[in-house]
């Protein structure tokens, strides 16, 4: 485990100049931002065949690359529907098999909504799936994995800071992934608002010690300015893009003060791998 963090992008940017799958060419890119993680995108489905998973686990290894997948965008770990909840668990086992092969431990995975339920409901039917869930990555012998629930952007989806973190409470392997640009949408600006974005920083790391040093440390994120409406997230943006937040620098600051070292994911709409290593520069400059 790094004892810095890890900056990489969701994917690849706009200006990546391939357009087949080549492990090499992909982990040469990365790198050449000076970035050390990567989060291959399943969001559509697992598709990518294990060989050539394996072929990209590979190439980013040599470059000192740490490679996590973005589940299936369907899961829903609180559906109505019982046939829904457990094909989520068999897509969290796919993007389990993935990341393996891949050389990676961390699946991140959205929830679901709450739909025609209560957030109380809804929790409580994530929950029992969560705890299936890991059951079910034990018996299929990915108990190594570590499964990463996802702060959510819309307001009516399951996903806040607290419902995460209940969630982590299944099993101590379970790492949140907290995205900063949906936490920031889901309130409407009114959390991480420039203004106040130490503050509300320092208040959500410290609220993650509740999961111990270890996750605390070490937990996964998401980043990218978020515009949004009055249901929360309405779509992500680049660092150019000033008009919305979250702003990066108070968050850095945190964390080289506090010797915190988690994975940041830059999500940027297709500047993602230049905004990653516009974070990695800025930490490094701290």
């Amino acid at each position: 485990m790094s004892d810095t963090p890890r900056f990489g992008p969701a994917g690849l940017s706009d200006s990546y100049p391939g357009k087949k799958f080549d492990p090499e060419g992909m982990a040469s890119y990365t790198a050449g931002f000076g970035l050390t993680a990567f989060e291959y995108q399943c969001g559509r489905g697992v598709r990518l065949a294990l060989d050539k998973a394996e072929a990209l686990g590979k190439a980013c290894a040599g470059k000192n690359i740490a490679l996590s997948v973005h589940a299936p965008y369907y899961i829903s770990m609180s559906s109505l529907e019982e046939d829904k909840r457990l094909h989520s668990i068999d897509y969290l086992l796919q993007s389990c098999a993935l990341v393996k092969a891949l050389g990676g431990r961390r699946v991140i995975f959205h929830t679901g909504s709450c739909g025609k339920q209560s957030r109380e409901a809804a929790l409580e039917k994530a929950l029992d799936t969560m705890r299936r869930a890991v059951e079910a990555c034990d018996a299929a012998g990915y108990g190594d994995c570590i499964l990463c629930p996802e702060t959510m952007g819309k307001v009516n989806q399951l996903g806040t800071l607290d419902e995460v973190l209940a969630l982590c409470g299944v099993d101590e392997r379970i790492t949140p992934c907290i995205d900063f640009g949906h936490l920031y949408a889901r309130s409407q600006g009114v959390e991480f608002a420039e203004a106040t974005a130490a503050e509300d920083y320092a208040a959500l790391l410290d609220k993650l010690q509740q999961l111990g040093p270890e996750r605390a440390a070490h937990f996964h994120a998401h980043f990218s300015r978020i515009a949004y409406t009055k249901g929360g997230e309405k779509c992500h943006l680049t660092f150019a893009d000033t008009q919305y937040g979250p702003p990066h620098a108070p968050l850095l600051a945190l964390l080289k003060e506090r010797g915190l070292a988690p994975t940041i994911i830059c999500e940027s709409a297709g500047t993602q791998a230049e905004d990653a290593a516009v974070m990695s520069r800025t930490y490094d400059a701290l």
